[in-house]
């Protein structure tokens, strides 16, 4: 496939590893108050591949959580870091181990890695991490329809995506209605963040399969434009995004997605493949 992958500059960002903090009780779709853990931290025991269901938490954020403490380089760290690309430790007993960005976290503002588990062990919470950054500006030379972001160009290689009759055929776990996706919608901006599939209609969740979803799935997004901003409505138009984040208590709210690529045609397809994850693209 020709892409202008060629023409991409690598540059560096660098954030700090986010303390985990208390911000008071978080409130289910019942009214129910609950004391869990949430964002931030060194996750040690979910990462890349488990469930996103199932944990007794909120927004949790497999692996390593980082942050930049001034606005400005917080924007750069999270516009620029793209699922796949590389991360460095810089600094105490970890320094030199690599690991690669799994998601990009609206809100929160944090960067998601993934670090092995021998890694995680030695990682302090004043530890800097340097990601090698690379994706934005992406483009496919024959889709000129296909918005590309977000994404390593190294990692779209590993997709195992599909030329046919003039579409894109995309590796997938699950198809996402348009009316299931909540928290996020109508955001301007779609280069950093995620938006949340709800998860508050059991039923419609089972009967979909969003309910078994892991972290680092790809899953396509039915009658959704994000091409400039988040969420839009439009019948027929198609985006493929990733999970990064667990399952929700809040109203609104249920597993994150950060988006890989969209298009206003029907240009791109989904082929249903249990297999589609960055865990086993990435191979760990």
């Amino acid at each position: 496939m020709k892409t202008n992958a060629e023409k991409l500059v690598k540059q560096s960002v660098q954030g700090f590893i986010k303390p985990l903090a208390f911000t008071g009780y978080r409130l289910d779709t019942e009214g129910k108050p609950h004391v869990v853990p949430a964002t931030g931290g060194i996750t040690y025991n979910v990462k890349v591949g488990d469930s996103a269901f199932g944990l007794a938490g909120d927004h949790i954020e497999p692996g390593v959580s980082v942050y930049h403490p001034d606005p400005k380089y917080s924007a750069g760290l999270n516009v620029f870091s793209c699922i796949g690309n590389r991360a460095r430790v810089m600094t105490g007993d970890a320094k030199g181990s690599v690991g690669f960005v799994t998601g990009t976290h609206g809100g929160a503002e944090h960067v998601l890695i993934y670090f092995d588990e021998d890694t995680l062990y030695q990682l302090n919470l004043d530890d800097k991490i340097l990601i090698e950054t690379l994706g934005q500006g992406f483009e496919l030379n024959d889709y000129p329809d296909v918005k590309m972001m977000n994404l390593d160009p190294n990692l779209f290689e590993k997709m195992g995506i599909e030329e046919r009759d003039g579409k894109l055929i995309v590796p997938v776990t699950c198809k996402v209605p348009q009316n299931m996706m909540g928290s996020g919608v109508g955001s301007s901006f779609n280069h950093k963040g995620d938006y949340d599939i709800m998860t508050s209609d059991k039923e419609a969740v089972k009967a979909t399969g969003v309910d078994k979803l892991k972290f680092g799935d790809i899953v396509l997004l039915e009658n959704s434009d994000n091409t400039y901003g988040l969420g839009a409505m439009l019948p027929g138009a198609v985006s493929i995004g990733v999970i990064i984040h667990s399952d929700c208590i809040k109203a609104g709210h249920g597993p994150g997605v950060t988006i890989l690529m969209s298009s206003k045609t029907p240009c791109i397809e989904g082929k249903i493949d249990p297999n589609a994850n960055i865990a086993n693209y990435m191979g760990i």
